[in-house]
């Protein structure tokens, strides 16, 4: 296995996201062409990752940042906003995650607008660059009027759970946490 799939394995395993086995799945068949690396040497990998990311947990303060964006995720929430972590891998896999949340809605006309993170937001994160949020509107249409409210509500939602963030207030501009450190217990490995 060449220190690119290492790379990319340790990062998934910090999204603190995927279950073992579907990391296996992830490297074994979806990531890299089936066959190309070992189930073993991934599951070995996998164990390693974990392993290291326990023993860093140990040294972590007792509320993290991830902490804080469960909780001012979950208060997006009852506000009526689509607020999901590790929505897709792209912001267009946001987006068609929060559409289905939508279809899917006992109360559809509850549901104000969106807020996620995706994967690639997620591995930089993880490398130290901070973190984006996608946010707007259920109607795209009023992107520019009810998508800049649902990123003021973001943002107040961060702040009363003490995480600083960077936006310039329109629509055009996503969300930046930019001292954001992702520290996911996983509790799923």
């Amino acid at each position: 296995m060449d220190d690119e799939a290492r790379a990319a394995i340790a990062t998934l395993v910090r999204t603190g996201f995927y279950r073992h086995d579907r990391l296996v799945e992830i490297f074994a068949t979806e990531r890299y062409r089936p066959g190309r690396l070992d189930p073993a040497e991934i599951d070995l990998a996998i164990r390693a990752e974990a392993a290291a990311l326990a023993a860093e947990e140990a040294g972590w303060p007792e509320v993290t940042d991830c902490d804080r964006l469960d909780r001012a995720f979950a208060a997006l929430r009852r506000e009526g906003v689509f607020a999901k972590q590790n929505a897709g891998y792209t912001q267009h896999d946001g987006y068609d995650d929060f559409l289905l949340a939508v279809r899917r809605s006992p109360r559809p006309e509850a549901i104000l607008g969106y807020c996620f993170c995706h994967g690639q937001d997620l591995e930089r994160a993880i490398a130290g660059e901070g973190l984006r949020l996608g946010f707007g509107p259920k109607d795209p249409a009023t992107e520019q009027t009810r998508g800049v409210e649902v990123g003021r509500r973001v943002v107040a939602a961060l702040a009363r759970e003490g995480l600083a963030s960077r936006w310039n207030g329109t629509f055009a501009e996503r969300i930046l946490l930019p001292g954001f450190r992702w520290q996911k217990r996983n509790r799923l490995l």
